[in-house]
């Protein structure tokens, strides 16, 4: 493979079928749509966004409003379409194909004008989980490998959790778990899969934030990745606010930039304080 600029339009992870592939439909083809910043603007900072739909489905104002966002701060984005348990996926398909996108962005960064040190990962509710996934679950690459995207590493230099799944215990959301491993994970899975179970001190810096209200998927999943951050050392910022309903994305369900909840200005901030956003917007 050469290592050319990402396209402009949606494109496939892999030029053959995908590791574990069951088929070759849309369903079996995970792929990344790019949104790029205007290049006056482009920070050549770039962030992979993995939408939620509780790994049944795919939420797109999760994915395309903030893919849109990101451009504003002249973040490149790139929403990651993932395989699902509705479609008879279980893990690891789906760990693979978020590690694989922060590779081919990261492979193809220098070609596309992207910074190979400044590649994010974001994610909501059960898109959050599989961030969170590839935030404590990743390595350098393996050297030898044909593929010259497999050659570099698949760790994140950040993450943004936005109302996630996160532990796959006592406070998960058990809908996302069973799409996830099915109806009878083993424990070792549950432990292997928790991301506050996982956090390490290389684990990247991360924003989070939730609602207390939230009654779909328990704020608790945040407290604790967010403490398991602090008992490392691991920079992190986390907002819980007092009410919101879950899947509330930027803040309504169009895009409105006009009614964003505050955690949008958060983030910017955040994304500029750690070198991606060029302003707060």
């Amino acid at each position: 493979m050469t290592l050319i600029a990402l396209p402009n339009k949606e494109f496939s992870l892999w030029s053959q079928a995908a590791p574990l592939a069951k088929g070759q439909a849309d369903t079996d083809t995970p792929t990344l749509t790019p949104y790029y910043p205007a290049a006056g603007k482009a920070t050549g900072a770039s962030i992979v966004i993995c939408p939620g739909g509780g790994y049944g489905g795919l939420a797109n104002h999760e994915g395309d409003h903030y893919a849109r966002w990101l451009n504003e701060l002249g973040i490149a984005a790139f929403v990651l379409k993932y395989r699902l348990g509705s479609a008879g996926y279980r893990h690891p398909a789906m760990l693979l194909d978020a590690q694989r996108a922060i590779r081919v962005v990261r492979a193809h960064g220098a070609a596309s004008k992207l910074d190979t040190k400044r590649v994010g990962v974001m994610g909501s509710s059960a898109g959050g989980h599989l961030a969170s996934t590839a935030i404590t679950h990743y390595d350098d690459g393996v050297a030898a490998s044909a593929d010259p995207v497999e050659r570099v590493s698949c760790r994140p230099d950040l993450g943004i959790l936005c109302y996630a799944v996160i532990t796959l215990g006592e406070f998960t959301h058990q809908g996302s778990r069973e799409n996830l491993l099915g109806t009878d994970p083993t424990p070792d899975i549950v432990e292997e899969l928790s991301g506050e179970r996982q956090v390490t001190k290389d684990t990247p810096p991360c924003f989070l934030w939730s609602t207390s209200d939230d009654g779909c998927v328990d704020v608790r999943n945040s407290l604790q990745f967010a403490a398991a951050l602090k008992a490392v050392g691991v920079p992190f910022e986390l907002h819980v606010y007092p009410h919101g309903y879950h899947g509330l994305g930027l803040g309504t369900p169009d895009f409105k930039p006009e009614q964003r909840h505050p955690w949008v200005a958060a983030a910017a901030r955040w994304l500029k304080e750690v070198g991606f956003a060029n302003a707060a917007s």
